[in-house]
């Protein structure tokens, strides 16, 4: 799913750190940057049709996409699902301004940590930010666990770590995962946390790949091979997870230099009956969201887990963790979802697949543009919310190049 389709996977040369950076985008010369009040929900609101300024950018001129998300070019007849602004209740989101945002990535490495909805995630931001990048000077770079864009004339780095439980796990390998077993260790992460230290900004994610079965297989401690395993319920394994992932932070991560996140639950919309639509099969033929607002919508999340983050983040002292809420806004989203117009197993569906969409439909990943440009939104709503110069102060001093991963 994660190689095929990266367009540039050569190594950085010595050339590329030779040209002039971009110039200071003038942030104190703006008008201040409008920030909602911390005390605002930016999860509770409604989405509002907006064909004006939305999208934020245009499939066809993001050249970073992959296949898996290019619904358009895929074959889906309609494109509504583009046309969508989240509105809070009782607060405003600023408009991602992608020249404010790299002032604030100058000379610093952003890094999506977990499976493919985080995935999701990290290729909508490289599209947000790329069209004020020079031609030549920005680039993906595809290593092992690792896929990493470059924006070298602000020497930052966009990155995204492949670590679908978060844990070290017999389904690490980004390119063969599709296994009938999974299994987890949950006490060791260092495997994958090696990589997430000197990072100015960690975005985590965990949750889809502990959704196929009520219990977890555990491999036993001290054992020799993943064989080795017991069976415990999803939340114990979760909560073990958890604290040996919120250990690790506290041990390792200076606050002072680094912002941690994590999104929370991401959809899957599989049960048209829940959204009044009893002749629907999953999201397939959906261009509209769900636009009852006067209660949530039950997708069947597991909010054991939701409940489970957002006590251990609030908990979390020493490194404090911003838990961004994205369910409840995503949940109404039916219709933005890759569901026919994607690929499995590194193809395009075929006719004969997509005839059979209760098997095929993708009602879990979503179309770019779309519902992930609103989740970076607010990302960098929380990320210029924690910079102290994003209105009328001088930029941060630049930093030595963050070089790709070894």
């Amino acid at each position: 799913m994660y190689g095929e389709d990266v367009h540039t996977i050569a190594e950085l040369s010595i050339d590329d750190y030779l040209y002039p950076d971009a110039d200071l985008y003038n942030v104190s010369g703006l008008p201040p940057l409008l920030l909602p009040p911390p005390t605002c929900d930016l999860s509770a609101g409604r989405w509002v049709f907006d064909n004006v300024s939305t999208p934020a950018y245009r499939e066809k001129d993001c050249t970073f996409l992959t296949k898996q998300v290019t619904c358009l070019a895929n074959g889906r007849p309609d494109d509504t699902w583009q046309y969508w602004i989240w509105q809070p209740n009782d607060c405003s989101l600023p408009t991602f301004d992608a020249r404010r945002f790299m002032e604030a990535m100058r000379g610093k490495r952003l890094m999506f940590v977990g499976d493919s909805l985080n995935r999701n995630q990290w290729e909508s931001l490289v599209c947000l930010v790329q069209p004020i990048l020079s031609k030549g000077r920005k680039k993906v770079v595809k290593r092992g666990s690792f896929i990493v864009f470059h924006a070298k004339e602000y020497r930052a780095t966009l990155e995204f770590y492949w670590a679908p439980f978060l844990v070290e796990s017999n389904s690490d390998n980004p390119n063969f995962h599709s296994i009938d077993q999974r299994i987890i260790s949950p006490e060791r992460i260092e495997g994958h946390a090696k990589y997430w230290k000197d990072v100015d900004y960690l975005i985590f994610n965990t949750y889809i790949w502990w959704m196929n079965t009520a219990d977890m297989k555990v491999r036993r401690p001290n054992s020799r091979s993943w064989s080795q395993h017991d069976e415990v319920p999803r939340i114990e394994a979760y909560g073990r997870v958890i604290k040996t992932w919120s250990d690790w932070l506290n041990h390792n991560i200076d606050p002072a230099r680094t912002s941690v996140f994590f999104m929370t639950i991401s959809p899957i919309h599989n049960s048209p009956n829940n959204w009044g639509n009893p002749g629907g099969i999953k999201c397939v033929k959906e261009t509209l969201p769900h636009q009852n607002y006067s209660q949530p919508l039950d997708l069947y999340h597991d909010l054991r887990i939701f409940d489970l983050v957002v006590k251990v983040a609030s908990s979390m002292e020493k490194v404090p963790v911003t838990v961004i809420n994205i369910t409840r806004m995503s949940d109404y989203r039916k219709d933005a979802h890759t569901s026919l117009y994607t690929m499995r197993q590194g193809k395009l569906l075929t006719p004969k697949q997509k005839a059979d969409p209760e098997k095929f439909a993708d009602c879990i990943h979503w179309c770019l543009p779309g519902v992930p440009d609103v989740w970076n939104q607010i990302l960098y709503t929380k990320i210029l919310s924690k910079s102290s110069w994003h209105s009328n102060s001088a930029p941060p001093p630049l930093q030595s190049l963050p070089l790709p991963p070894q």
